[in-house]
């Protein structure tokens, strides 16, 4: 089948299943099948929908299916001393593009280079109609109104299919290392507020277990100069523990127990000593490994709390929205997905 003849049998999917009033899971690579509410329905898809469209290193600017494997992307990215700046992980090597732009998961570098949603420059989808529109485009625009294309990052795939997405890529670093100091969360929390005020080259930090990480990149001559005004020493493996951070491969999340994902001010309280946290992002985000923690964070911390990983219990894995934000989703729901096909209930039941 021709990339045409799979987006006119995508397409025609979501036609019988209107007609049928069926509900469709939009699946591709299925790495991120853990992550969201448990879904019901006709799988959808869109893994055989890949391959690169077009990709000007001179432009920074790529287009792809979105069943192309993330992988693929980031080989040809990489041959070109480039790569995706939000580092998104993949959890396994069936990831796609799509599911990535989907989840709008994103990987050390969010806290300082943006998310994946930021990236995003343009996309082509089948909505609930069974209409296929294209957003946005290859360049950078200012416009009024909702931006179309970003609107798709972290939406999960309950508004629409995505078809096609353009993404804005940057160079890689001609330098990069790695600093290991050994302090407490405390002291740790104060050095990177200290150092976010004062400008550093900082794309990636960890906290875990009395040792503050933090990799420094840039030019040669100004890593090495920061180098010796922060000290600490020079971790040897860089890329392969940023790698187990982002693809969770790291010893501490090698656990049975319920994983959560919590956003919160960087200078929020240090959860008890009982917790288990691996801090992130500047503190702004913490990893923790608890049964019973969800009403401690929203209340006391005022934080925003995710159900990420969960052998047993996937009905409440967002945190309540507001019923004014709540209401914001259904109107695009209904705008989107009016018939209510797709992956109905994977973020909230009401949608």
């Amino acid at each position: 089948m021709t990339d045409n003849d799979i987006a006119e049998s995508l397409q025609n999917q979501v036609s019988q299943a209107i007609e049928k009033n069926e509900h469709l899971i939009v699946r591709a690579g299925g790495s991120k099948d853990f992550y969201g509410r448990s879904v019901e329905g006709n799988e959808l898809n869109i893994a055989k929908h890949q391959g690169i469209i077009n990709y000007e290193p001179t432009e920074l600017v790529i287009t792809a299916r979105a069943g192309t494997p993330l992988k693929t992307i980031e080989k040809q990215l990489s041959d070109n001393n480039q790569m995706l700046a939000f580092e998104p992980p993949r959890f396994s090597n069936s990831a796609t593009l799509g599911g990535t732009i989907a989840c709008n998961l994103s990987g050390p570098r969010r806290a300082y280079s943006g998310a994946a949603r930021d990236y995003v420059l343009g996309t082509k989808i089948i909505n609930g109609k069974a209409e296929i529109l294209s957003f946005g485009g290859e360049v950078m625009k200012n416009v009024a109104g909702y931006d179309v294309s970003r609107l798709m990052a972290g939406s999960m795939g309950t508004l629409a299919v995505l078809l096609e997405v353009s993404l804005k890529v940057v160079p890689r670093p001609e330098t990069e290392i790695t600093l290991v100091q050994n302090t407490n969360i405390k002291q740790a929390l104060e050095n990177l507020h200290h150092w976010s005020n004062q400008g550093l080259p900082i794309t990636a930090s960890c906290f875990h277990q009395g040792q503050l990480s933090i990799r420094l990149s840039g030019t040669e001559k100004t890593i090495n100069t920061i180098q010796q005004s922060l000290g600490g020493e020079i971790l040897s493996h860089s890329n392969s523990f940023w790698h187990s951070i982002k693809e969770q491969s790291h010893i501490f999340f090698d656990s049975k127990k319920t994983l959560w994902r919590i956003s919160l001010a960087s200078n929020s309280a240090v959860f008890s000593a009982d917790k288990e946290t691996l801090y992130e992002w500047g503190g702004a985000l913490r990893w923790v490994k608890s049964d019973s923690i969800e009403d401690q964070i929203s209340d006391s911390l005022n934080g925003h709390s995710t159900l990420f990983r969960s052998s047993s219990n996937r009905d409440k894995v967002f945190q309540v929205l507001p019923k004014s934000i709540l209401q914001i989703h259904r109107h695009l729901k209904q705008a989107f997905d009016p018939h209510g096909i797709f992956n109905i209930g994977r973020m909230y039941p009401e949608i």
